[in-house]
C-alpha cells in the first residue's frame, strides 16, 4: 500500500534534516519506493504493514537516527486523497489554505481553540471529513492568533498542518 509519512516539525526551530537523509532512514526500516516531496517532512513510500504499526516503527527509527523526538502522521493514498477532495474553500491567491493531519479528535481542540482566537478579515476555520481547515491571508500565518496556537508544546505530538497545495504534490507523487 502506498502512503505519506507526514513529518512534524522538520526544518524548523534547529531541526534540520536533508530529505535524502530521511529518505535512507525510511528505507533502512525497511521501505520500499521512498522519496520526499518538498523539505519540509513528506515522505512518500510503499509497505504492507498498517499504519499504525508504520507509525511507531518510523518515530522510534527518525529519533534513533536523528536524536530528537520524532512525530509523524501516516495516511494512505486513499486518506491523502480525501485531505484534496474535500477542501471546504476556494482557492485565492491572497489566502494560504492549510490542512491539518493528526491524531483522530484532533479537528475539534483545533476548532476549539480557533473559535476563542482573534480573527484577522477572510481568516475561517471548517471541518469536513474530520479534517480541519484553516483560511488565512498571506503574511498573516504566523502573526495571527490562531497562528501562535498551533506552537504550543502540547499540541505538538497531536498533529501537523500542510498548505493544500503540498496535498496535491503528494497526490502527483504517489500516483
Amino acid at each position: 500500500m502506498k502512503y505519506c509519512a507526514f513529518l512534524r516539525g522538520v526544518n524548523v526551530k534547529g531541526t534540520n534534516m536533508k530529505m535524502a537523509d530521511v529518505c535512507q532512514v525510511f528505507k533502512d526500516a525497511g521501505m520500499k519506493d521512498v522519496s520526499s516531496v518538498l523539505a519540509s517532512g513528506n515522505i512518500v513510500f510503499s509497505s504492507d504493514k498498517n499504519a499504525l504499526d508504520l507509525k511507531k516503527i518510523l518515530e522510534k527509527a527518525m529519533s534513533d537516527h536523528f536524536s530528537y523526538e520524532a512525530f509523524l502522521f501516516i495516511k494512505s493514498q486513499e486518506e491523502t486523497q480525501i485531505f484534496w477532495n474535500s477542501i471546504p474553500f476556494e482557492k485565492n491567491d491572497d489566502l494560504h489554505i492549510y490542512g491539518f493531519v493528526g491524531n483522530r479528535g484532533v479537528e475539534t481542540v483545533l476548532m476549539g481553540e480557533f473559535e476563542i482566537a482573534s480573527k484577522t478579515e477572510n481568516e475561517k476555520a471548517e471541518i469536513i471529513n474530520e479534517i480541519f481547515y484553516w483560511q488565512v491571508p498571506k503574511g498573516n500565518t504566523l502573526d495571527s492568533s490562531f497562528g501562535k496556537v498551533l506552537g504550543k508544546k502540547s499540541l505538538k505530538d497531536k498533529f501537523t498542518s500542510r498548505n493544500i497545495n503540498t496535498f496535491e504534490k503528494i497526490l502527483k507523487k504517489m500516483s
